[in-house]
């Protein structure tokens, strides 16, 4: 059975809206795995150094049926192909950076994933593009999309962003 899933995409580097239209158009090509929605593109100030450009942010809905662990090898391997490099660094400037933000309803603790996302609730880079995907979208274990977002501190949105990804 198919499983409603989010992933949040970003990028600050290396002309940012064509990253965020390949690793679509790459997610688009998974197997088992349709997209639903693509939200929009959201400019935001970066959460970490500030000495880096602003990111833009969209969130892309899917339904597939990969194992939650089998889902992020496949977008960690599109960062890859995108040039994504992991050294380790935490909120410093990427080319891409994909990630499963929820997974259907499930909470999820393992060494390579957890689910919802840590720090969603918090951030307002993925929730104004989730509450445009759904209005009625409920975290779990932290409440409905819009309480959420009238609680977003971190990462702030500058602006939607008048152009489109496709799908």
């Amino acid at each position: 059975m198919a499983v409603r899933v989010f992933v949040g995409l970003g990028s600050n580097l290396n002309d940012p809206q064509t990253q965020l239209q390949s690793a679509v158009t790459a997610i688009k090509h998974l197997p088992q795995t349709q997209i639903a929605n693509v939200s929009g593109i959201y400019l935001t100030r970066p959460m970490g150094p500030q000495d880096q450009p602003d990111y833009m942010n969209a969130v892309v809905e899917l339904q597939t049926t990969l194992d939650a662990e089998v889902l992020l090898d496949s977008l960690q391997e599109i960062e890859l192909q995108q040039g994504r490099v992991r050294d380790g660094s935490r909120w410093h400037e990427r080319i891409i950076d994909l990630d499963i933000l929820l997974y259907g309803d499930e909470c999820m603790d393992t060494a390579s994933l957890v689910v919802p996302h840590p720090g969603l609730h918090e951030r307002a880079f993925v929730l104004y593009p989730l509450l445009e995907l759904d209005q009625d979208l409920d975290i779990p274990s932290k409440g409905d999309i819009r309480s959420l977002i009238h609680n977003a501190l971190a990462g702030d949105v500058l602006l939607r962003l008048d152009v489109e990804l496709c799908p």
